[in-house]
């Protein structure tokens, strides 16, 4: 990617920034740490301009979120964090799961905070990025939080957008929500796992979590089904049971409160109707695909199954580990992706096509289960 402006015009820009955090009231010396070593990145900037070009299904979408490892480290994490997620859900009224799942998806339960640091991400995005002064906005935020005393600079790993900390929140977030749980005078979503839990709770009973109330559960739908759903569209439970909608088991459905019913692959897949809490896991995010992932993971943390109904495909989607193990077949068949990390970019899905095209399979560059047998996975 060439600069959008020229050298100049980027350094004129952060000089620009500088001046509007002290403007702010950050401290110069956290100016000067913060930005006294920015200079462009392409990266940054190419993922803050990058529209999405790949639609993941959702059966792809849950099968790397919610695979054995997540849930197995997560009860792992649960009986380790026992008392503070207890603590957690009595002070805040937030279901344990519910929190643990978020923990387990955004950082993998603390492991992974991001590629980037995040003033210097944030730098590039506010100049040469996109909704410039929103991030310009965050990057002030995130300076202030180092100037509290929060969070060390050199502990600032995150996304390219800016979010960080074990439940990565963003900046202006934080400001609002994060909390001290821990009692050590510093609201520290990096280093504490007990500031970093108790601040998720305290955003999802913000975002209207109602306590006792489930996220939803599957149902079953009537053969043919062609009536309402989305998760908008609320009505009562007795409402949808009398358009046919029941438990799995086939028993009625009866109830005030109001849900709406979930199909994220159609009514030939799982169904699902979803509360009130279901919406306020959809705003850490803002996509159903994300609410669902949390969701059932809470779900499999809590001891409970996988879903009854079988999502409608004839090629399922892979765990982490059987994405690192494609990726270690394309490289052993020949194909250049470039090394095998597990995360799928560009270059996996092209070596995918390649490999489909190889194998006489419809070319779909997706991390599928047909390729990833076809190339001598199991």
């Amino acid at each position: 990617m060439v600069l959008p402006a020229s050298a100049a015009g980027f350094d004129t820009c952060l000089s620009r920034l500088r001046q509007q955090a002290l403007k702010a009231g950050v401290s110069e010396r956290t100016v000067n740490a913060a930005l006294g070593s920015v200079s462009f990145d392409e990266k940054a900037v190419r993922f803050s301009r990058a529209q999405p070009e790949y639609k993941t299904p959702i059966w792809d979408y849950l099968a790397f979120l919610v695979d054995k490892e997540r849930i197995a480290d997560g009860k792992a994490m649960l009986r380790k964090h026992a008392n503070t997620l207890a603590a957690v859900e009595k002070a805040y009224g937030v279901d344990r799961y519910i929190v643990l799942a978020v923990w387990g998806v955004e950082s993998d339960y603390g492991q992974f905070h991001g590629d980037f640091h995040v003033p210097h991400a944030l730098a590039n995005v506010a100049c040469a990025g996109r909704r410039a002064k929103y991030f310009r906005s965050e990057l002030i935020e995130v300076l202030k939080i180092v100037d509290r005393g929060d969070v060390r600079l050199s502990d600032l790993k995150g996304s390219w957008a800016g979010a960080f900390g074990q439940t990565q929140f963003m900046p202006s977030t934080y400001r609002r929500l994060a909390v001290d749980h821990d009692g050590d005078g510093r609201k520290d979503l990096v280093n504490s796992v007990p500031d970093a839990l108790a601040s998720t709770a305290n955003y999802l009973k913000k975002a209207g979590w109602v306590t006792g109330m489930p996220w939803g559960y599957e149902v079953k739908l009537p053969k043919g089904y062609k009536g309402p759903s989305g998760r908008k569209r609320k009505a009562s439970v007795t409402s949808w049971g009398k358009r046919g909608v029941t438990h799995l088991d086939g028993g009625r459905l009866q109830g005030d409160a109001s849900a709406g019913l979930l199909l994220p692959a159609g009514e030939n897949g799982p169904a699902f109707l979803v509360f009130r809490n279901f919406d306020a896991i959809y705003s850490y995010n803002v996509a159903e695909s994300y609410a669902l992932a949390i969701s059932h993971l809470s779900d499999r943390l809590r001891g409970a199954g996988s879903f009854a109904t079988d999502w409608p495909t004839d090629d399922p989607g892979l765990s982490r580990a059987e994405r690192l193990g494609l990726q270690e077949l394309l490289l052993r068949a020949g194909f250049d992706i470039g090394e095998a990390d597990g995360r799928v970019g560009q270059a996996t899905r092209e070596g995918i096509r390649k490999a489909e095209a190889r194998h006489g399979l419809p070319v779909t560059g997706r991390p599928g289960r047909k390729i990833y047998e076809a190339l001598g996975g199991r």
